[in-house]
């Protein structure tokens, strides 16, 4: 392994970087830095998360600005205020005796006119995000005709929150003879696409796989219903006392709703998303930074740039649809070479979901077991027990207390007064998981296989047990998919609906609810519109003619989806009454002569007799 002095670091830079912890370069600086430091190329670098990427770039761009031309030498563009301003603090650290080199972050949501004083007194390396610098240049505030190196730092990152446009503008401002260093997680077409028009035969940097999750974190899931999912987030998080971490939500709404449902329950957690002032968010961010928060339960795109490198955790309260998505999230954990968990809770229908992900990040998903009752209340303990042992006393402190708190317990024995601390501790956790059932959902079961002759048939299976299978007049062909059928129930009922397993189809779909939501479901939705369309909901039928907890017959599925080409417009009645096939007119009416002539035979005998 080598040294930052045998790859090109100078003395003053390799003086702080020793005082800040560094010993040996990463496998991504020491791919990088002695490329950028012996010549003038562009680079394209994939690399996860937390390895290493900013001094991979940081430190050689450090070496390199020519600090007598105090104009914007190096530019590096981030997706969030957060990475902006850590990056910046970085960079800071790295040229700490360094004189006269200034770096600048620029960003929103902080003062513009205090910025633009900063640029007029003159700096080297400006670290920005895109919209904030492109605020700046329509000012004509800030000058890039003078920049010889462009860093893209998370720049999946930045293609993803829309940032395109801007990149574009921006990259159209500087020269041409600049040097373009692309750094990513992941490669995507977008990110292929700027690699063409604007780098010239970048040399391409893969650290691990493209793609590929972080070799430090352990990837598991666990299936459960989807309305036990809540549940075995509370017992996820019981079962690892110490656990600090990020679960990820998928809207606003619901990392509100798991959030506030986690405080209620006594857990140490807050939320982070959108809908938060940027103080509140900085409020949080803090918090969770000191540990003060354990569980920050966060949306994707708010949780851009929370650099924290001692995650345990990161816990996806359902998969994301794209793997990008997921590759980012679970490199939130296993940093700096420390190991981690990303835990999936998932069911049946994201499993192949899942499977695309195992494929593309080239690691296998664990099946885990929801934690028992039992086997949470061993652990707590045992965490106690341990704290216990190794709690520091001040016996200079405490021992003006002593006295009479051994007068107090002297009456207890040792086996009693160890009952007493536990219980004090664990009555309520114990009484919670005194009589908890089993979470999880057996892997096989999902078929069922009938002996017909040697002829095995797949049965369509029905609702959960404890769940209505709901029918809904949009499918596909109203560009409806599960994400947009949750938006249209969220946005309609004046409480959360927990839903269940959801089957789209091209002119219907089904999805399931509790039985105690059904009425609810039926009544919210049913008259409201979706995209102009008037929305009509119905409990589905099984082929006896029950309820929703049956098999859905699919002779009835073939008249919807048949009535609902004929006629997308009219109302759910009509459509099962112009659905039925011609020929069972003639076959009721053949009945009804059949049945008028027995009869009439009938009558006849009778006469005669």
């Amino acid at each position: 392994m080598k040294t930052f002095e045998e790859i090109g670091i100078r003395e003053e830079v390799l003086k702080a970087i020793t005082e800040m912890g560094f010993e040996n370069p990463m496998p991504v600086q020491e791919a990088v830095i002695p490329n950028l430091l012996s010549a003038d190329t562009d680079m394209v670098a994939l690399a996860q998360t937390g390895t290493g990427k900013t001094a991979a770039f940081g430190l050689p761009v450090i070496q390199k600005v020519d600090i007598s031309e105090v104009q914007p030498q190096a530019l590096i563009l981030c997706p969030t205020r957060e990475l902006c301003l850590q990056i910046a603090g970085d960079l800071q650290d790295f040229a700490k005796y360094i004189k006269g080199l200034h770096i600048l972050p620029v960003y929103g949501g902080s003062s513009i006119d205090s910025q633009i004083r900063s640029l007029r007194k003159g700096v080297h390396i400006v670290v920005a995000t895109p919209g904030r610098l492109i605020d700046l240049m329509n000012r004509n505030t800030v000058k890039l005709d003078k920049v010889k190196y462009v860093i893209m730092d998370e720049a999946d990152e930045m293609l993803n929150m829309g940032f395109t446009e801007s990149i574009n503008a921006i990259l159209a401002q500087v020269p041409e003879t600049r040097n373009t260093l692309l750094f990513s997680a992941t490669m995507p077409k977008e990110i292929a696409r700027i690699s063409k028009n604007y780098m010239n035969n970048p040399q391409e940097i893969t650290i691990g796989h493209k793609n590929e999750g972080n070799q430090n974190v352990r990837h598991m899931y666990y299936l459960v219903h989807a309305k036990d999912k809540y549940a075995a987030l509370k017992r996820i998080a019981d079962y690892y006392p110490s656990i600090y971490g990020i679960v990820f939500c998928r809207t606003r709404r619901e990392t509100q709703e798991i959030a506030d449902m986690l405080i209620q329950d006594g857990y140490s957690a807050d939320s982070l998303h959108g809908e938060l002032s940027q103080a509140q968010r900085d409020a949080v961010m803090q918090k969770f930074r000191v540990k003060n928060i354990q569980i920050l339960v966060a949306t994707d795109v708010a949780a851009r740039g929370l650099d924290v490198d001692n995650l345990t955790h990161v816990i996806n309260y359902g998969l994301p649809d794209d793997i990008e998505t997921y590759t980012h999230r679970s490199g939130r954990t296993g940093r700096a070479g420390k190991s981690g968990i990303s835990i999936a809770i998932v069911h049946t229908r994201e499993k192949g979901r899942m499977r695309d992900i195992e494929r593309i990040i080239n690691k296998k998903f664990e099946k885990g077991n929801v934690p028992t009752g039992v086997e949470i209340c061993e652990k707590q303990l045992f965490n106690l027990v341990d704290k216990l042992e190794k709690v520091k006393v001040e016996e200079e402190e405490i021992a003006q207390y002593l006295d009479p708190i051994y007068k107090k317990l002297e009456w207890l024995s040792t086996e009693d007064l160890i009952k007493r601390v536990v219980s004090l501790e664990f009555n309520r956790l114990l009484q919670y998981y005194k009589e908890s059932g089993d979470l999880d959902i057996p892997e096989e079961g999902r078929r069922v296989r009938e002996d017909n002759g040697g002829d095995r048939r797949t049965k369509k299976r029905g609702a959960e047990a404890g769940y209505d299978r709901i029918f809904i007049n949009l499918g596909k062909t109203d560009a409806v998919y599960p994400k947009e059928l949750i938006e249209v129930i969220k946005n309609n009922t004046k409480r959360r609906i927990d839903v269940g397993r959801i089957d789209i189809l091209q002119n219907f779909s089904f999805f399931e609810v509790p039985e105690s939501d059904s009425r609810t479901i039926i009544e919210s939705l049913n008259g409201a519109e979706f995209n102009g369309r008037n929305i009509v909901v119905e409990v589905a039928k099984d082929e006896k003619g029950g309820g929703g907890r049956g098999r859905d017959s699919r002779r009835g599925d073939s008249r919807r989806s048949r009535s609902f080409r004929d006629n997308r417009d009219s109302s759910f009645g009509d459509d099962r009454r112009s659905s039925r096939p011609r020929r069972d007119f003639g076959d009721d009416n053949r009945r009804s002569r059949k049945d008028r002539d027995s009869s009439g035979v009938r009558t006849e005998r009778r006469r005669r007799g």
